[in-house]
């Protein structure tokens, strides 16, 4: 009799398991189609030799890896998104924090300056390549306009090797500052105001409140922003494209735009695969290291 009884409590249980299942089958089916797939697929691309019309491909292991090595345009890509992501995450990171401390206000003017702040997230990159062209023009750009009027000598922004990256991370800190704005500003309206007033009445610094209860409190945002800067940067290729076409001399030339050359300019798709493949390792080391250093500082609610 109790076996009876039980019978039917397993399979509502049952049913219910299969029915979260069913659920969660095509959700599932496109992550297992557009995303494990294509990097199983990749990882086993890198293992054979370039396919050509007389030479069809072959298994080679590990050897694209060890021609990376030798690959003397690969290091630099690597080394100039390595020094991209560096220079650009923490900027973008801070500026968006500042950005949100500033609109987080009930002021006249906020709502237009929330929509300033946030709007170069939306442009095309297109529209944005022309729009910095007008600044990094030489001769006729406005920053050379601008220090023409201190009598400075005028700048290839694009055009020298020593400024060229640097140009293109302005770019890149202008676009996405405004689009973790608005994470950041979620997350500042999500405070407990009465700890704010608190913490007036006790007359606590804005600085200090900042550091010692809103800074805190930001840590998972803070946390989800770093990642998805991080591969912001090592997935950028549009805006190398657009600006400089990872010249002058490779100087702006990035990991990812290096795989788009290799792959479709010179039609080498194993090595492609493998460069693919130390890319998606470096993402999930970066991933897992901010993981390990500032998930047991974030409290979250």
């Amino acid at each position: 009799m109790r076996t009876l009884a039980l019978r039917p409590a397993r399979t509502r249980v049952m049913s219910a398991q299969i029915y979260g299942y069913l659920l969660l089958l095509p959700a599932m089916s496109f992550l297992l189609l557009f995303t494990h797939y294509p990097a199983v697929a990749t990882l086993w691309e890198s293992l054979f030799s370039a396919s050509r019309a007389t030479h069809p491909a072959h298994f080679v292991g590990l050897d694209n890896y060890a021609a990376l090595l030798d690959d003397d345009i690969f290091i630099q890509s690597l080394w100039n998104t390595l020094r991209y992501a560096l220079i650009t995450v923490p900027l973008a990171v801070i500026l968006a924090l500042l950005m949100a401390l500033a609109v987080n206000q009930r002021l006249r003017g906020t709502a237009l300056l929330r929509a300033a702040f946030f709007i170069p997230s939306l442009l095309p990159m297109i529209a944005i390549a022309n729009l910095w062209l007008f600044f990094y023009t030489p001769q006729l750009g406005l920053l050379n306009k601008c220090l023409a009027l201190f009598s400075l000598p005028a700048v290839n922004w694009l055009g020298e090797p020593d400024t060229a990256l640097y140009s293109l991370m302005a770019v890149s800190i202008w676009r996405e500052a405004g689009f973790f704005m608005i994470f950041y500003l979620a997350a500042l309206q999500q405070i407990d105001p009465r700890l704010g007033e608190a913490a007036t009445i006790e007359g606590a610094s804005r600085l200090y409140f900042f550091r010692r209860v809103q800074w805190p409190l930001l840590m998972p945002t803070t946390l989800f922003v770093l990642i998805n800067a991080a591969m912001n940067a090592f997935r950028i290729v549009d805006q190398v494209i657009a600006l400089t076409n990872g010249g002058p001399d490779n100087s702006t030339s990035l990991l990812l735009f290096y795989i788009y050359r290799t792959a479709f300019s010179y039609w080498n798709l194993p090595a492609a695969a493998a460069m693919t493949v130390v890319l998606l390792v470096i993402l999930a080391a970066v991933a897992l290291l901010k993981f390990k250093l500032l998930d047991k500082r974030a409290h979250y609610q």
